[in-house]
């Protein structure tokens, strides 16, 4: 009967785990179409719109052209920080050593707003966990320098948490 349980219980875990995003383009346009976006073929998008070019993976997984394996790696918002530094340093990727962690209004431009679980278009970039990624941006004011702002490609939106917290990041550069 144990054994029963713990199978059911794994089976329930994982179908929680794997999801199926929801879109509804019958109301809206999609926020950030396929078309806006230039493939370069290395990993790396263009958004024509901002002119930034964006890692199509999360740190920690590996760009296999035509999606993105493994799993992402989770960073305090300085490791993350260090890790794009690290990254640079040892030559980039993509043949660019500028990659940095996108200000919270740059995140939020490839949030997919007709779409949920997650809020992307997995077109553009595959395999995005429905949760929080560290933006850039840092909490100012007395008191709030331990602080920066995450956003969720799930239900929660966007907000402050410790810089010790643990989420994913995405690199970004300007393609200018």
């Amino acid at each position: 009967m144990k054994k029963i349980a713990c199978v059911m219980v794994l089976v329930m875990g994982a179908a929680t785990a794997v999801a199926n995003q929801q879109c509804d383009t019958q109301s809206y346009p999609m926020s950030t179409p396929t078309e806006r976006f230039t493939d370069n073929g290395d990993g790396t998008l263009t958004d024509t719109q901002s002119g930034m070019m964006w890692m199509r993976c999360a740190l920690g997984q590996r760009w296999t052209g035509s999606r993105c394996s493994g799993k992402p790696q989770a960073f305090t918002w300085k490791s993350a920080q260090d890790a794009a530094s690290a990254l640079n340093a040892a030559g980039g990727y993509a043949k660019h050593a500028d990659w940095r962690m996108p200000h919270i209004p740059e995140l939020a431009m490839i949030i997919e707003r007709q779409c949920a679980n997650p809020r992307v278009n997995l077109t553009l970039f595959p395999d995005t966990p429905a949760t929080y990624f560290w933006t850039a941006t840092g909490r100012r004011g007395p008191g709030k320098e331990g602080e920066a702002y995450r956003l969720s490609f799930g239900p929660e939106g966007a907000g402050p948490e410790r810089k010790d917290g643990l989420h994913y990041a995405r690199l970004v550069r300007a393609d200018k």
